[in-house]
């Protein structure tokens, strides 16, 4: 009996420890699903090519390819966030209350909103309201539904080169941000179709005001503010921007202005961040405004950029096409009579009045200065927006002293005179202060 009762006792512990153990590996299977559930929801909101930081800060890891997943069918919204945050964006942006109870497009990994083909197709009158043509396809007017105008541009079908240069556009501009750089406000990867929205730049491109069927004179003062606006830009770019960004396409045609002929960048398809310095690249740009050492070397550094604003500069004194010979111009100028440079055989005729012209001399030398085939040679675009900031500030300085009582107007042409120097110090043929390699 008592042998009985010790089987029965020795038979239950075996059976309760067999439970115990069922239980515990029970516990373990559930513990690690759960794991890879909240693994597999984290790894659907990010980006598995890029980082992106949603603020439009400067930190960001692309892959050689600038693949980023948000410019892919496929593409994993961040869905709609919390309303509080969706309406502080919208607030930000312009939108919120006022968008007539629409929701706001959602945003995506990027940080940028993804709009709907329907709602473009709507706010465009059927792509029918075109502003332009350009090598990535054609640029539309838009008005959206909340009343802000965008501008809309749609890949063309038979661009090859089109699907990289828009992935490069949106991971680009998710993070590059400043007053003098054109802002992307959306893009649409909808019915195999690539759209990038643009803020609405009413006076369109500097080329153009310059060469176009409506072209227009443009004072010596804009002129002026067009060529610190774009030095700003490409100054961010080249050193405020995190890591560094060569343009590659610099151009008149890439040159915007606002309502207020304010100037920013635009079209950043061809750019490359400055992890690609040094490397060999295969040749991109515009002919005219490509820098023969890159040209002949296939080496993509921020002077090539810094070469394209030569011309550009040159662009706005002499109102001369790039592809139309101005180059040859330059050279002829260069070397004017007696062996001396002479910039006024070339000055667009509608800025040789008053005392203009001594001004736009020392911006032709400051253009000549990028435009030097050695790139080492160049100035960097932080010395270029400083000697044209001292042109701005000796222009400002003769304005008020015209308007100065007498007693006040010597001093004030003493540091006129002072800034000259200065001025041209800064742009002469002479090295600047020891060029950086």
């Amino acid at each position: 009996m008592v042998d009985r009762d010790k089987v029965l006792i020795g038979v239950g512990a075996g059976v309760a420890a067999a439970l115990l153990a069922a239980a515990c590996v029970l516990l373990v299977i559930w513990l690690y699903r759960r794991r890879a559930s909240v693994a597999a929801r984290t790894r659907s909101v990010e980006s598995p090519t890029a980082t992106l930081r949603a603020d439009g800060g400067r930190c960001a890891s692309l892959d050689s390819s600038v693949s980023v997943s948000v410019v892919s069918e496929s593409l994993v919204d961040w869905g709609h966030p919390p309303p509080a945050k969706r309406a502080a964006f919208w607030a930000w942006r312009g939108g919120g209350a006022g968008n007539n109870g629409r929701e706001p497009p959602p945003l995506t990994v990027s940080g940028i909103p993804k709009y709907h083909y329907k709602d473009l197709q709507k706010a465009t009158s059927n792509f029918t309201t075109i502003l332009g043509q350009g090598s990535f396809g054609p640029v539309y007017k838009a008005v959206m539904a909340t009343g802000e105008v965008v501008a809309v541009k749609v890949l063309a079908s038979d661009s090859r080169q089109g699907e990289r240069e828009f992935q490069t556009e949106v991971a680009l501009l998710s993070r590059l941000h400043h007053r003098n750089l054109v802002n992307l406000v959306g893009y649409c990867v909808e019915k195999g179709q690539r759209i990038l929205i643009y803020e609405y730049m009413s006076n369109g491109s500097l080329a153009r005001l310059l060469y176009g069927d409506n072209k227009r004179n443009l004072s010596w003062q804009e002129r002026l503010q067009i060529a610190h606006d774009i030095s700003h830009g490409i100054e961010y770019l080249h050193e405020g921007a995190v890591p560094s960004v060569i343009h590659r396409d610099l151009k008149s045609d890439n040159i915007l202005l606002d309502h207020s002929m304010r100037a920013k960048v635009a079209d950043f398809g061809l750019s490359k961040e400055e992890v690609y310095d040094g490397r060999k690249s295969g040749l991109k740009g515009t002919y005219g405004y490509m820098d023969p050492d890159y040209m002949s070397t296939n080496k993509l550094t921020k002077k090539s950029d810094v070469y394209s604003f030569g011309i550009i500069l040159f662009e706005l004194i002499t109102a001369i096409n790039p592809q139309q010979g101005l180059m040859d111009y330059i050279n002829l100028a260069a070397i004017g009579g007696e062996g001396r440079v002479d910039w006024d055989e070339i000055l667009d005729k509608d800025l040789l009045v008053g005392s203009i012209p001594e001004e736009v001399r020392m911006l032709a030398d400051v253009a000549y200065r990028c435009v030097n085939k050695s790139p080492r040679k160049r100035p960097w675009i932080s010395e270029v927006t400083q000697a044209i900031s001292r042109l701005r500030q000796r222009q400002l300085t003769k304005h008020d002293a015209l308007t100065l009582p007498r007693s006040e107007t010597r001093t004030v042409l003493r540091r006129i005179e002072y800034q000259h120097v200065e001025l041209s110090d800064l742009t002469s043929m002479k090295e600047l202060t020891p060029i950086r390699a």
